[in-house]
């Protein structure tokens, strides 16, 4: 695992959100389903999404939202990222499933967020929801998947 020396040079552009051992992810918007989805035979039929009115979301008791992180993610080639919730979370019944990171990924991180509590929880956009830790992978090649966005 990375820690902030090299994820500051690795990461330029989340320099402020480099922590000793990560760099936290700031949440941009929260959407809710609209429409089923399916995962047959490996092709994606992803659910509609529509965002919330924000920048303070109420998120309700025992539902599942996605949200989207503020800045653009760019994994270097040899480098994979797992992200894991802020224990603040966590101590508020609202869990953070994620995904991996793949090395030469770029685009927009979008995690689930699910309220296991009885009551509304608020969040507001901006607030650090995540935190990618690194990891250096030897002998990977890159990703080139669906979810991959042009570098401008």
């Amino acid at each position: 695992m990375l820690g902030e020396i090299e994820l500051k040079k690795l990461f330029p552009d989340f320099e402020d959100l480099v922590q000793p051992s990560g760099i936290d992810l700031e949440l941009d918007e929260i959407f809710i389903q609209k429409s089923e989805g399916s995962l047959i035979d490996n092709e994606k039929n992803l659910p509609d999404i529509e965002a919330m009115e924000g920048p303070i979301y109420t998120l309700k008791p025992h539902t599942a939202y996605l949200a989207s992180i503020r800045r653009k993610v760019k994994i270097p080639k040899g480098y994979t990222m797992l992200y894991l919730p802020r224990s603040t979370l966590l101590r508020s019944f609202i869990s953070v499933q994620t995904a991996v990171g793949d090395p030469g990924f770029y685009g927009t991180l979008m995690f689930m967020i699910y309220n296991h509590g009885d009551f509304e929880y608020k969040i507001k956009s901006g607030d650090r929801i995540a935190q990618a830790v690194v990891f250096p992978v030897e002998g990977s090649g890159e990703y080139n998947g669906s979810y991959q966005e042009e570098e401008i």
